[in-house]
């Protein structure tokens, strides 16, 4: 049984009891890089409200960390995402109320690949079932979704597309933390113009429709859902969702999957026949020189990411094992980036990042 999304004095009465279980000490908390969840049951009242069945329906309590800002966020609901999704692609979170600061959503019941096989090979008919999934996503009417920014590239400007991207890696991610970060950037050799650097070597993108983009499905956010076949795919986390040339969103997942070369190769095939068979092949023109495009720009940006996570999570006295993780994770994300912005440098060695990482902590220690 389930019952319309709450408005007014009911939204309260879910508001006031959904706060009580959230903060309650039973169920089981899974932290990622953007929210940390609760999960646990729903119980009376709060699942007569919400019309399900009490003890029967796991939940997802959703709150927001305070994060660096790493990742282009254009909608602000979540829940007006879903509602679309759900209609076109199949099985998703429901989100069962939105307050703004933080969100109940339905639990899909299964396990993450990121835990059933966290670095092995999926095999053809796991990636054939994510191909598919992109297909469908293509899919979805864009009058379905929440309205875009103002400032959004027209409908099939790829090219435009990519200017935005970068023009929020540049101005959002690494201007908006240099004050902070941005010794740790120059110490470990991230250039101070890697952004400028990657699009002065962009060709003319071919110009393709756009879709609805996930931007983020790895194998955390792709949950295996028990069925008598032995387990169906589901996609869940669509909070960074876009709207734009869907070969951006195949090379995030082939460079966030972190496949070997072989299937990366034919989870792109999967991809383009699956594609061409749903009919949108118009999305798949010009992909063998722009896929690389993509591919290029996703280990160029990540370079601000990785570095500042990598500080970020250095306890508060790291210790030299510590130190020698979290300067393998800058070098490995530089070595990456090496081709695409054009590093002539060698990549620091391993003992010089893990200094450069001391010293940034003990500053910004001493000033926070």
């Amino acid at each position: 049984m389930s019952s319309p999304q709450p408005r007014g004095a009911r939204q309260s009465l879910v508001r006031l009891f959904a706060e009580a279980r959230r903060s309650g000490r039973d169920g089981l908390v899974v932290s990622g890089h953007h929210n940390t969840n609760r999960i646990a049951h729903l119980r009376q009242p709060l699942a007569f409200l919400l019309g399900a069945e009490s003890g029967k329906v796991l939940a997802k309590f959703r709150t927001p960390l305070p994060t660096v800002e790493v990742v282009p966020r254009i909608w602000r609901r979540e829940s007006e995402v879903l509602r679309a999704v759900a209609a076109h692609v199949g099985e998703v979170p429901r989100c069962l109320a939105d307050f703004d600061t933080w969100s109940l959503h339905g639990y899909l019941d299964g396990r993450a690949l990121a835990d059933e096989n966290p670095t092995e090979r999926l095999g053809s008919a796991r990636l054939l079932e994510l191909a598919e999934f992109f297909a469908r996503l293509a899919g979805v009417p864009v009058g379905e979704l929440p309205p875009l920014p103002a400032d959004w590239p027209g409908e099939g400007d790829s090219q435009g597309f990519l200017v935005w991207l970068a023009r929020f890696a540049e101005e959002e991610v690494h201007q908006a933390n240099r004050p902070r970060f941005g010794r740790l950037f120059d110490a470990v050799g991230v250039p101070v113009d890697a952004v400028d650097r990657f699009m002065r070597s962009v060709p003319r993108l071919t110009g393709r429709p756009f879709s609805l983009l996930h931007t983020d499905v790895h194998r955390a956010n792709v949950v295996v859902v028990s069925d008598p076949g032995g387990g169906h795919l589901s996609v869940i986390d669509w909070e960074l969702a876009l709207y734009g040339d869907p070969l951006h969103d195949l090379a995030t997942h082939l460079v966030r999957m972190n496949y070997d070369k072989s299937e990366q190769d034919l989870m792109t095939l999967m991809w383009t026949d699956a594609m061409r068979r749903a009919g949108h092949a118009d999305m798949t023109e010009g992909m063998d020189v722009d896929l690389p495009v993509y591919l290029g720009f996703e280990y160029a940006q990540s370079v601000f990411p990785d570095v500042m996570r990598a500080a970020l999570a250095l306890p508060d006295r790291p210790g030299g094992q510590d130190l020698t993780e979290a300067a393998e994770r800058v070098a490995r994300a530089l070595r990456r980036a090496r081709e695409p912005l054009g590093l002539t440098e060698k990549v620091p060695d391993i003992r010089d990042v893990g200094q450069a990482l001391r010293e940034w902590h003990a500053e910004d220690g001493a000033t926070r």
